[in-house]
């Protein structure tokens, strides 16, 4: 493939030597003797690649590269020095630069890092025509999924995104709430207001009133000047409440007269402010059975329940991973730098038998972790997490062995199944009970007949 590469170095013979096998390889190459006059062909002309000395007059190596980033350009730059060390090579690239080369260097030296640079900005460039391409044909507002379930979600989001009215949104950790909640934002006519977001669970109930609702100067201690809370900032647009289920019930009774009257009272404040903000609520909770037992106020529930949207978990789509798996592996190729073409057979496989209690964060997560461990370019069994080829194996091994004992089988994958639930529910044996559809005596049974420390 031919290239358009600038070459600059102040000594002559370094030019006319790269011009010339530069030349011979089929690449267009321009020469230049200093720093600035680089920096000005790189910010006029159209180059695939710049090899660059580090010591030049006026504008040395390293300081071409910081302005040629700070005017926006991307034109890959290898350093060239005769004075290379280790130090000095991990600094230039630190600093922006694509690689380093030690003088004196082969002609074919130069060709391959040449190529390296061709080969990288195809990658990208592929890497984004395949987003673009999977984000036309099955994707919504940064969600993938191909799946008729998910097909529904983003259905039931086209029609309620222009709309006022609270949504709540129910479905497993790692299932995309707050996607599925931006997507409401900026697919309807509150596009152009904020979307803020908070986590009613990760702040502490002493501070949670103030960070919603906003404090007057003197309301507190450390109250020293009026503050705005996040009601107020989101005014004209969308906050969204991820784990409203968290909320105690002083707070539910202050959430609840916001919904009704779309008004706050600032911490230590006797008159109401008026806000115009949808509120989109999330909870991994199953608020009926909560506001049953009196945990959360019934009058709130049903006030967040308007139009309820539940995101189903990825075992129950499982259709989609494929799907996934390309989008995530395109995605690290570019951010890890790696050349990954997917998963083999086996791997897949593996992939597509987990139940993934993680959901797509999991996966997310193991692609990740498999792509970095991965030998070469392609995900194999053996490169996945222990927790999904173990289980895989385990079930696997047992129905390929000459045990013919339904007793024994049987066994095995029902501790394996409650191991799971387990691990789904992070410990709770009432809601692992539920998903088993076993009672919660029989669940306790059976950890202490399988010996399953939780």
């Amino acid at each position: 493939m031919a290239a358009r590469v600038l070459v600059a170095d102040d000594e002559e013979d370094i030019r006319f030597m790269l011009e010339l096998h530069l030349g011979r390889a089929g690449h267009s190459v321009t020469a230049v003797p200093d720093g600035k006059a680089a920096l000005k062909a790189l910010a006029s002309g159209d180059f695939d690649f710049a090899l660059c000395d580090l010591v030049m007059p006026g504008l040395d190596g390293l300081a071409l590269i910081e302005a040629a980033q700070a005017a926006g350009i991307r034109t890959p730059i290898v350093l060239m020095s005769a004075h290379a060390n280790v130090d000095t090579a991990l600094a230039a690239v630190q600093q922006g630069a694509f690689d380093y080369i030690a003088k004196p260097f082969r002609a074919d030296e130069v060709l391959f890092r040449l190529r390296r640079a061709l080969e990288a900005r195809e990658l990208s460039a592929e890497v984004g025509r395949l987003k673009e391409a999977l984000e036309q044909e099955f994707g919504f507002s940064g969600i993938i999924a191909r799946s008729s379930a998910m097909q529904a979600v983003f259905r039931t989001i086209r029609k309620v995104a222009d709309y006022k009215t609270t949504v709540l949104l129910t479905g497993e950790s790692g299932t995309g709430k707050e996607l599925v909640a931006k997507a409401l934002h900026f697919n309807g006519i509150r596009r152009d207001g904020p979307f803020i977001a908070v986590n009613c669970g990760a702040i502490p109930e002493s501070l949670l009133e103030s960070e919603l609702f906003g404090h007057v100067k003197g309301a507190f201690t450390d109250a020293s000047h009026n503050r705005r809370g996040l009601f107020e900032e989101a005014s004209g647009g969308t906050l969204f409440l991820d784990e409203v289920g968290e909320l105690p019930l002083t707070l539910q009774v202050k959430l609840l007269r916001v919904l009704q009257e779309g008004e706050i009272r600032r911490v230590g404040e006797s008159r109401s402010t008026p806000v115009d903000v949808r509120v989109i609520a999330a909870t991994v909770r199953d608020l009926a059975a909560e506001a049953a037992a009196g945990r959360f106020r019934q009058d709130l529930y049903y006030r967040l329940n308007v139009l309820p949207l539940r995101l189903p978990a990825l075992r129950e789509r499982k259709s989609d991973i494929p799907l996934l798996l390309e989008h995530f592996v395109a995605r690290f190729n570019e951010r890890l730098g790696t050349r990954c073409r997917g998963t083999d057979k086996a791997a897949q496989k593996l992939l597509m038998q987990h139940d993934w209690p993680g959901n797509v964060r999991e996966l997310e997560n193991a692609i990740e972790r498999s792509m970095v461990m991965a030998e070469g370019d392609v995900i194999g069994e053996a490169d996945l997490p222990d927790r999904i080829r173990e289980a895989g194996d385990r079930i696997r091994q047992t129905l390929a062995s000459d045990e013919l004992s339904i007793k024994k089988t049987t066994r095995i994958i029902e501790e394996e199944l409650i191991r799971r639930a387990l691990r789904q529910t992070a410990g709770n044996r009432t809601r692992a009970a539920e998903l088993l559809e076993i009672s919660h005596r029989a669940l306790l049974y059976k950890i202490k007949e399988f010996g399953i420390e939780l």
